[in-house]
């Protein structure tokens, strides 16, 4: 039958159980290899739902049953998955009714909407909610924000995702932040904008103070490492540091985890399930963890300058230049707000 439909035998399952939604020309065919008429074999539920078809913005494949936000980026309609942002899961859109061949989903949409969203921030700062939280209540702007690892909150920019990055990524090379690896993966001009300098470090249950005095030591047996994905800025340094102690990823247990942000770190070493990642100092600190620091780092905004022009985006620059956002963002330990709002590179 996949054959007959020109399709996988994976999508023909997925159309079978009702967790896809067949093309036209697909429905035809299979009509035509049954003989039946396609109206038998597809139609229309009781009750018509509200289906919109939306470009998948989440960092993994989409799952039916989903929830998300609705955000347009340059026209599009994107679908974020809401499960670990920073705004409750209830707050939703729709549920991913149907995923297609080519990465779209069909997204069911709920009767009693939120506002609609109008700008969709990706990265791994938890700080960020803050701004998101200023910006809707002082300017009426919905922000959806989702945690996403540096280098694919850089991607997701470039494929059009999202409408501003957050990025902390040092270049080994020349020694900058965050500028060199702009201009490799994304292809248009864009414009940094200072958030914030943090302490980043390992963090530890607090009993293995003893233990681990450094990177060194997270090859010992019987230590448990809770790691950040692939092309994440905790991800590169904690290589970095691997390699000056001259330790092979291999020698970690845990190493190829991957722990979607630093509170995702910090909560695995706070429940037992590992005894040591790379997080900043405030994710350790708020469950009371050890810490150990390995270097300050920058954390900048990257706007697309063809985004600078939206009001949302220019009222998300005059928050960052409030004397009242820094304030708070200072007293979560471990930060320092004074490149906040300032023009970087």
């Amino acid at each position: 039958m996949a054959e007959a439909g020109g399709i996988s035998r994976q999508s023909y399952a997925a159309i079978e159980s009702g967790e896809s939604i067949p093309s036209t020309e697909v429905a035809l065919r299979l009509a035509r290899a049954l003989g039946r008429p396609v109206e038998e074999l597809f139609r229309l539920a009781d009750r018509p739902l509200d289906v919109e078809s939306a470009i998948w913005g989440g960092a993994s494949s989409p799952v039916p049953g989903q929830v998300v936000r609705f955000v347009h980026v340059r026209g599009c309609l994107v679908a974020h998955p809401l499960g670990t942002a920073y705004r409750p899961a209830g707050s939703a859109d729709g549920l991913v009714e149907a995923v297609f061949e080519d990465g779209s989903v069909g997204v069911r949409c709920l009767a009693d909407r939120p506002p609609r969203a109008e700008l969709v921030v990706v990265g791994c700062d938890p700080a960020f909610g803050l701004a998101a939280e200023l910006l809707r209540r002082e300017y009426g702007f919905e922000v959806l924000w989702s945690p996403r690892g540096s280098r694919q909150a850089l991607s997701d920019l470039a494929r059009g995702r999202a409408h501003v990055a957050g990025s902390h990524l040092l270049d080994p090379t020349s020694g900058a932040w965050n500028g060199p690896w702009i201009e490799r993966i994304v292809p248009f001009a864009t414009t940094r904008i200072g958030f914030a300098t943090w302490e980043q470090g390992l963090v530890l249950r607090p009993d293995l103070s003893q233990r681990v005095g450094g990177t060194a030591d997270l090859a010992q047996r019987g230590v448990r490492l809770l790691n950040r994905e692939e092309g994440s800025g905790s991800r590169m340094l904690l290589d970095e540091e691997l390699s000056k102690a001259g330790i092979a990823a291999g020698d970690l247990t845990g190493y190829g985890t991957n722990a979607p942000g630093h509170e995702a770190v910090a909560q695995g070493v706070a429940s037992g399930s590992a005894d040591v990642g790379v997080a900043t100092r405030a994710a350790a600190t708020a469950l009371g963890l050890g810490f150990l620091p390995l270097r300050d780092e920058i954390y900048e905004l990257v706007v697309p300058d063809h985004f600078l022009e939206l009001e949302a985006v220019g009222a998300l620059l005059d928050v960052l230049r409030l004397p009242a956002l820094r304030s708070q963002v200072e007293g979560l330990p471990g930060y320092d707000g004074t490149v906040m709002g300032s023009r970087q590179g």
